[in-house]
């Protein structure tokens, strides 16, 4: 829907010949409610957004992230110390780009904050690239309050790129003593296989029901940024400012959600989303509690594709009700019936020495799909079905002449002594 949205208004754009209004070439400060903030650095500028406790985000309650356990990010795998959410800091970057090279800088940083009267997002701008040094530095001071640093994608990002900003400033690093929560993992164990897409916007729409009206596109944050360089043009930024906001906030809302499902996954009811939850319990080594909720997630409905997974799965933790499991498998098409077929072969072979129904299976398997395991289990099958071939009796011959001749010297005395002994005396 956002990119039909985009689209349209393209097209409205194109075709709409009314003149546009001249843009407002004012500075920021007289535009952003905010202030210009004077450090050992130099000057950059600063502005701060209140969402009241009262209100809501789509259909997150923001009043009640202060009340969000404190050990709650512990559900996630994420290992940290009991805090308070009053100290976790929401970060978010926009920049120059996205090609994470020296050139590219962060020219506006937003940190949220949970307080008692709602979430704040302060957000750091530099107006130019002299004032880098200054934003920074703020930045790193304002980072002292906060023991956690929870973010989306910025494990790989946006920590990344702002440490390098400090190491070529030659400045120490904020990041350094903060545990970093990159909610992205968690988010995708939790609906990758119920949303096509896990970006921050789409669940957003998706989870929160919220839909943003007037925002910009990632994409173009950069042009508009240099744009505002060359000109001073204030009206192109100002939605920049709006998304990186929107995007804190939205992120604060999914903390509340995300870990939620990991810790009473009894809250979530969609099939998908317990398979995705349960996956993950599988592989953090923890099958007791993954059982279960793969079992749920079945009898809540899933599509063919996950559910042919999700039996597969099932049958690899559950032994019991893996051969009826198998046995369903392979009588269908699915991704998963060559791999039925094969465990069935095994199960015939090793625990019912049936090697003619193993056979049967692996040759069936075959017909699917060729394998050279496969190959090699028919050979084997084939040749334990194969009787031996009875030993010929060896007959024994009386010994020619010759071989007596060629036999050896003291074979010949041994001979002639047991003749000796056994022939009679005379006197």
């Amino acid at each position: 829907m956002i990119d039909l949205r985009e689209l349209i208004e393209t097209i409205n754009r194109k075709y709409d010949s009314r003149p546009l209004p001249p843009p407002l070439r004012m500075p920021i400060e007289e535009f952003l409610p905010g202030e210009e903030i004077e450090t050992a650095f130099g000057r950059h500028y600063e502005t701060e957004k209140l969402w009241e406790h009262h209100r809501h985000h789509g259909s997150s309650d923001i009043g009640a992230l202060a009340s969000l356990p404190h050990d709650l990010l512990s559900a996630t795998g994420f290992e940290s110390p009991s805090v308070s959410p009053q100290k976790w800091a929401f970060l978010d970057t926009e920049t120059t780009g996205l090609s994470g090279s020296l050139s590219t800088c962060a020219f506006l940083v937003g940190v949220g904050s949970i307080a008692a009267d709602g979430f704040r997002v302060r957000q750091f701008f530099m107006r130019s690239y002299n004032e880098e040094a200054s934003q920074l530095d703020a930045l790193f001071r304002y980072l002292k309050n906060f023991d956690v640093l929870i973010t989306y994608n910025g494990a790989s990002f946006d920590q990344p790129l702002l440490e390098s900003r400090y190491r070529l400033h030659r400045a120490p690093s904020p990041f350094a003593r903060l545990p970093h929560l990159d909610l992205l993992h968690s988010a995708r164990r939790l609906w990758k296989l119920r949303f096509e897409r896990c970006r921050l916007v789409d669940l957003e729409n998706e989870v929160l029901g919220f839909e943003r009206t007037g925002d910009i596109p990632g994409a173009m944050i950069p042009y508009v940024y240099f744009e505002y360089l060359r000109t001073k043009w204030i009206e192109r930024l100002v939605p920049v400012f709006h998304h990186n906001a929107l995007d804190i906030l939205t992120l604060a809302c999914l903390t509340g959600i995300v870990p939620n499902a990991f810790r009473d996954a009894t809250l979530c009811t969609n099939g998908a989303e317990l398979a995705g939850i349960a996956r993950w319990l599988a592989e953090a080594g923890d099958p007791a509690r993954a059982l279960p909720l793969f079992k749920r997630a079945v009898e809540a409905g899933l599509t063919d594709d996950l559910l042919f997974r999700t039996l597969w799965d099932i049958a690899k933790l559950d032994p019991l009700a893996a051969p009826e499991i198998w046995t369903d498998l392979s009588a269908s098409r699915n991704p998963y019936r060559v791999k039925a077929l094969v465990e069935l072969a095994k199960q015939a072979e090793h625990t019912g020495k049936d090697y003619a129904k193993a056979l049967e299976l692996t040759r069936s398997a075959l017909a699917l799909e060729s394998s050279i395991d496969l190959e090699k289990r028919q050979q084997r099958l084939q040749k334990k079905l194969t009787p031996a071939p009875r030993p010929t009796r060896r007959t024994s011959s009386p010994r020619s002449p010759v071989s007596s001749a060629m036999a050896p010297a003291s074979t010949t005395r041994r001979a002639s002594a047991r003749t000796a002994r056994s022939a009679p005396e005379h006197f």
